[in-house]
């Protein structure tokens, strides 16, 4: 039960920094966090590839964090 509810909020902070990430560069980094979030979640259940492409998200997400102005 605890695994589910850390998905679920993984997963719907990630969702929603997506959303207002075109508010600033905070809210890309803080989306970013949520991909590793998510990422932490996929591997805990034993789905190792949502955690992976997660795990790929978040170092998108960092890379367009580090160049936006």
């Amino acid at each position: 039960m605890s695994v589910t509810l850390f998905g679920v909020l993984a997963v719907g902070f990630m969702m929603t920094m997506y959303a207002l990430e075109s508010r600033g560069r905070l809210y890309i980094f803080l989306f970013a966090v949520g991909c590793v979030l998510s990422s932490a979640y996929g591997f805990a259940i034993g789905a190792w590839p949502f955690g992976v492409v997660e795990g790929l998200w978040t170092l998108i997400a960092l890379r367009r964090w580090r160049v936006a102005k």
